[in-house]
C-alpha cells in the first residue's frame, strides 16, 4: 500500500512539475486542492499553491508590473496568501534542499512585486543563485532562475544610490549587466526547451487538442524583461554596438513559437535603432566585427561579454545560405517585412465589442510597424512597395484615418494618383475638419491627373470650411482658381474662356487678398493676368512677388515671359540666363532660352543652346543610368548586361552645304552615315516607343530629348539647311514614331521641300492624335489654301481662332486665307487683332508655366 501511495505521489510530481514548465498554473491549482489531503506532502503542495497563486495574481496585474507599480494585499488578498504559504515553509524547513530554495526564489518574486527591492535581493542572495546550474534541470526549474536574475537585475538598479560611491555605482552597475545577461540566455534555453517538450508531447498525445500548445503559450511580464533587458540596459548606457549585437543575437535564435509576438517587437526595435541611430557609413553585417572607432567610444567593460559556463547553450541559425543584408535600410526593411507579416497575422478583424482592447492593441503594434516601412522605403524612394503594404493593412484599419492617409499619400508618390484620390476621398470622410486632406486631393487632380472638376470639387471642400480651414483657405481659393484658369484653357468657345478666366482671376485675387505675403499667390495671380494679356498689372504683382522669394523659378521664369511680350528681349535674356545659372537641369528654361534667342539673335545662337542642352539630357540620363543600374542591379541580377553605360549626342554639323553624313559625338569623334546609327544608340538605351523607353528611366526624360531635336530640326528649317532638320526629326522619331509634334513637323519638311500633297497628309494625321493642337491646324489650313481649298482653310482657320483666340499667328494666317479669297474687309480686321495681340505676345505661351500647388 505504501508503494502503491509512493508510486502515485510520484506521477502527480511529476505531473506538477510539467505544468509547472508549462506554466498551466489553473492545472496547478485544480491538482494541489484535489490530491494535497491523499498523495502529497503539506508544505509541497502549499509551494505549488503559493507558487501558481503569485503566478496567477502577476498575471492579472500585467499593466501595474510593466509601470512598476507595487502590488498591495489590500487590493489582492492572495498575495497575503502566498506570504503565509512561503514563510511557513521557510520556518519549518521540511522540505527538500532544491524545493526550499525554490520557496526563496518565489518569496524573492513576491518581494520585488510589492516593492520591497531590497528584500528580494537579500533573498536572492540567501538562496544562491549564482552557484545555480541549468544542467540536467527541469523546465520549471530554468524558468525560476531566468525569472530571478532578471528580478536580481530590476531590484539592483532601483536601489536608492545617494550614499553609495562613485566605485560602487560602477560595480553595482556591471552587476546589472551581468544578470541581465545571464536572465536572456537562460531564457532562449529555456524556450526553446519548452518548444521542444510541445513537440514532443504533441506527437505522443493520442488526442492532440487536450495538450496545450506553444501558441496558446504566453510570455509572462518576467520572461519578457529578460529577454529584453539586455540589449535595453546597453541602449541606455549608449553602447549602441553592445546592444545592436545582442539584439542581433536574440533574434538568431532559433525561434520558439512562445516568443513570436516578443520576436515582432524585437524586430521592429531594431529596425528602429537601424534609422534612429545607426549612420549608414557605420554599418557592420550580423557576420562581421563593428567598426573599431565605434567601439572605442563606447564603454569599457570587463564584462562587456558575458560567458555564461552551462552544457546548455541556445540554438542559433547558421549555414552558408542565410541571407546577410549589405546596409542598414536593407536591414531595416527585412526586419519591418518581417514584423509587418507577424502583424497581418495577428491583427484582429472582428469589429465585436469584447475585443475592442485586443483590436486596438494590434492596431497599434500594425501601425508602429507601417510608420517604419513609410520611412524606411520612403529613403530609397520604393513608394508602390510601400503602397502595396499599406494596401494589406486596410482589411483590419477600417475607419482608421492616419494607415489610409499613409496610404494615399504612398499611392501618390508611387506613380498610382487615381488610386491615391480614391483612397483621399476616404480620408476627408474620416476627418471631414481636416483641411489639408481635399487640398492634398486638389494638387492631385490639377496636376498629374488633370480632373479639373475634381479638383474644383475639392477645393470647395476647403473653401466651405471658413474660418475653420485658418491658414490653409488662402490654398483652398489658390487650388480653386487654378482649377478654373486650366478649365478656361481646355475650354473650346471664347465666352466659355472669358467667363472662366474671369472667375480664375478673381477668385486667384481673393487667395492673393487672404495671403500677401505668399509668394505663390503673387505668382498665380500675376500669371492669370498675363494669360488674359494684362502684361503691366502683371508685372506689378510679380514685382511683389520676386520682393518676397527672388530664387523661385516659376517667378524668374514669368519675368522673362513678360518682358518678352514687352518686347525688351535684351532684358528678358539677362533674366533667363540668370535663371539658368541657378536651375542648370530645368529643359522649360532652356526651351525659352532658345526661343528668345532665335527672336534677338538668330537661329544660330539658339543652336549653340540646342547643343548644350543635349549635352545637359545626356548628363541626367548617365546620372540616373548609374543609380538606377546599380540599384537594379542590387535586386535583379542581368536586367541590364544590354543596357549600355552612357550616351553620347550632338547635333549635326552642316557648315558645308553638300555634306550630308551626320556626326555623333564619341571618344573618337568618328563620322559616320549618323541616321542610321543615331537610331540604333537610341534604339540600344531607350528603345523605339514609349513602351521600351518606360523600361530605361522616366518617359518625361524622354519627351525632352524628342522636344529637343525637334526643336533643332525647326531652327536648321529656319536656316534652309534641310538635310540636318531631316536627320534631327528622324531622331525624333527613334524616340516616338507615332508622335504628333513627329508628324507635324515632317509635314512641315515636306511643305519646305514643295511636296505640299505630303504635307498636307502628315499634317492631318497629326491632327488626328492632337485635335487641338493650334499650329497643326495653322499649318494645315495655310496648307489647303495653297491647294486650292480655301473655304476649308476658312473654316479650319476659324475654328482655331475661336479656341485660341489670342494666338496672333492663328489671327494673321486667318488674314491671309481672307486675303487669298478677296476678302480685304475681313482680311484686315484679322491683320489688326494679330498685330494687337502681338504687340503683348510673349516669347513662348505663358501657359508654359506650371500651374500646380
Amino acid at each position: 500500500m505504501a508503494a502503491r501511495t509512493s508510486f502515485s505521489q510520484y506521477r502527480l510530481e511529476a505531473e506538477i512539475e510539467k505544468h509547472r514548465g508549462e506554466c498551466q498554473w489553473d492545472k496547478i491549482v485544480t491538482l494541489v486542492k484535489q490530491f494535497s489531503q491523499k498523495v502529497l506532502d503539506e508544505d509541497y503542495g502549499n509551494l505549488m499553491l503559493a507558487e501558481a497563486l503569485l503566478e496567477q495574481c502577476l498575471k492579472e496585474n500585467t499593466a501595474k508590473l510593466k509601470d512598476f507599480t507595487p502590488l498591495t494585499e489590500k487590493h489582492d488578498p492572495k498575495l497575503g496568501e502566498v506570504r503565509r504559504y512561503l514563510t511557513d515553509i521557510l520556518n519549518r524547513g521540511n522540505l527538500q534542499p532544491k524545493y526550499m530554495t525554490e520557496a526563496m526564489l518565489i518569496l524573492a518574486k513576491l518581494h520585488f512585486v510589492e516593492g520591497s527591492y531590497r528584500d528580494a535581493i537579500s533573498m536572492h542572495a540567501r538562496a544562491g543563485i549564482d552557484d545555480m546550474s541549468i544542467d540536467d534541470e527541469p523546465l520549471y526549474h530554468i524558468r525560476l532562475l531566468a525569472e530571478a536574475y532578471v528580478i536580481k537585475g530590476l531590484s539592483l538598479e532601483r536601489q536608492p544610490t545617494s550614499v553609495a560611491s562613485r566605485v560602487r555605482l560602477l560595480e553595482r552597475d556591471e552587476e546589472v549587466l551581468v544578470c541581465f545577461e545571464k536572465s536572456c540566455y537562460i531564457s532562449l534555453v529555456y524556450l526553446q526547451e519548452l518548444e521542444k517538450a510541445f513537440s514532443t508531447a504533441q506527437s505522443h498525445s493520442k488526442n492532440p487538442k487536450s495538450n496545450t500548445t506553444a501558441q496558446e503559450y504566453e510570455l509572462g511580464f518576467f520572461l519578457e524583461a529578460a529577454l529584453q533587458s539586455a540589449y535595453v540596459a546597453h541602449f541606455k548606457r549608449g553602447n549602441i554596438v553592445k546592444g545592436l549585437k545582442k539584439l542581433r543575437k536574440i533574434l538568431r535564435a532559433v525561434e520558439a513559437k512562445a516568443m513570436q509576438n516578443f520576436r515582432m517587437t524585437a524586430a521592429k526595435q531594431l529596425a528602429e535603432v537601424l534609422l534612429h541611430t545607426l549612420s549608414e557609413d557605420c554599418y557592420w553585417n550580423p557576420f562581421s566585427n563593428p567598426p573599431s572607432d565605434l567601439l572605442s567610444k563606447e564603454e569599457s567593460s570587463a564584462l562587456s561579454e558575458i560567458s555564461c559556463n552551462f552544457s546548455r547553450q541556445p540554438q542559433l541559425y547558421s549555414g552558408d545560405s542565410l541571407f546577410c543584408p549589405q546596409d542598414s535600410i536593407e536591414e531595416a526593411l527585412l526586419l519591418l517585412l518581417i514584423s509587418e507579416s507577424m502583424a497581418n497575422r495577428d491583427a484582429v478583424i472582428s469589429r465585436a465589442p469584447d475585443q475592442k482592447d485586443d483590436r486596438t492593441v494590434s492596431l497599434q503594434d500594425a501601425t508602429a510597424v507601417y510608420d517604419l516601412l513609410c520611412i524606411t522605403l520612403g529613403r530609397r524612394g520604393q513608394y508602390s512597395m510601400l503602397s502595396e503594404c499599406l494596401e494589406r493593412a486596410t482589411k483590419f484599419t477600417f475607419d482608421e484615418f492616419h494607415l489610409w492617409y499613409q496610404l494615399a499619400l504612398s499611392m501618390v508618390a508611387g506613380g498610382k494618383p487615381a488610386f491615391g484620390v480614391s483612397v483621399l476621398k476616404e480620408c476627408a470622410r474620416l476627418h471631414p475638419t481636416d483641411p489639408a486632406v481635399p487640398l492634398l486631393a486638389a494638387k492631385v487632380c490639377l496636376g498629374p491627373l488633370h480632373w479639373l472638376e475634381e479638383g474644383e470639387s475639392f477645393s470647395r471642400m476647403v473653401i466651405d470650411m471658413g474660418e475653420e480651414a485658418g491658414e490653409f483657405l488662402a490654398k483652398g481659393y489658390l487650388a480653386l482658381g487654378l482649377a478654373y484658369s486650366l478649365q478656361a484653357t481646355d475650354a473650346r468657345l471664347k465666352s466659355t474662356q472669358d467667363e472662366l478666366n474671369k472667375k480664375a482671376l478673381d477668385t486667384l485675387k481673393r487667395a492673393y487678398d487672404l495671403a500677401p505675403d505668399d509668394h505663390q499667390m503673387a505668382l498665380y495671380y500675376s500669371l492669370q493676368l498675363a494669360i488674359v494679356r494684362e502684361v503691366s498689372m502683371a508685372m506689378e504683382h510679380l514685382q511683389r512677388a520676386l520682393k518676397l522669394k527672388q530664387d523661385d523659378i516659376r517667378l524668374l521664369h514669368l519675368l522673362a515671359l513678360l518682358l518678352s511680350a514687352q518686347k525688351h528681349y535684351l532684358h528678358a535674356l539677362d533674366v533667363i540666363n540668370m535663371a539658368v545659372a541657378e536651375f542648370p537641369e530645368d529643359f522649360s528654361l532652356h526651351f525659352t532660352k532658345i526661343k528668345l534667342e532665335w527672336l534677338y539673335k538668330g537661329p544660330e545662337e539658339a543652336l549653340v543652346t540646342c547643343r548644350h542642352i543635349l549635352y545637359i539630357w545626356q548628363t541626367v540620363f548617365n546620372s540616373l543610368d548609374v543609380s538606377s543600374g546599380s540599384e537594379k542591379e542590387s535586386t535583379v541580377e542581368g536586367t541590364l548586361t544590354t543596357k549600355p553605360t552612357g550616351i553620347f549626342l550632338t547635333l549635326p554639323d552642316f557648315q558645308d552645304g553638300d555634306t550630308s553624313s551626320m556626326r555623333l559625338s564619341s571618344t573618337a569623334a568618328s563620322q559616320r552615315a549618323s541616321s542610321i546609327a543615331a537610331s540604333r544608340l537610341l534604339q540600344a538605351t531607350s528603345g523605339a516607343s514609349m513602351q521600351s523607353a518606360s523600361k530605361h528611366g522616366p518617359a518625361q526624360l524622354w519627351v525632352v530629348l524628342e522636344q529637343i531635336w525637334l526643336q533643332a530640326a525647326e531652327l536648321f528649317m529656319e536656316q534652309e539647311q534641310l538635310s540636318a532638320a531631316s536627320f534631327c526629326i528622324q531622331e525624333a522619331a527613334s524616340i516616338f514614331p507615332v508622335s504628333h509634334n513627329v508628324l507635324y513637323m515632317r509635314g512641315r519638311l515636306a511643305e519646305m521641300k514643295g511636296s505640299l500633297e505630303e504635307a498636307r497628309q502628315l499634317y492631318q494625321e497629326a491632327l488626328a492624335l492632337n485635335p487641338e493642337g493650334l499650329k497643326i491646324i495653322q499649318s494645315l489650313g495655310l496648307i489647303l489654301n495653297k491647294l486650292g481649298r480655301s473655304a476649308l482653310a476658312e473654316k479650319m482657320l476659324q475654328d482655331a481662332v475661336q479656341i485660341h483666340c489670342t494666338s496672333h499667328e492663328a489671327w494673321n494666317s486667318l488674314g491671309e486665307v481672307l486675303q487669298a479669297q478677296g476678302k480685304s474687309q475681313s482680311a484686315v480686321e484679322c491683320f489688326l487683332t494679330a498685330l494687337d495681340l502681338e504687340s503683348s505676345s510673349p516669347s513662348v505661351p505663358f501657359t508654359i508655366i506650371p500651374r500646380e500647388l
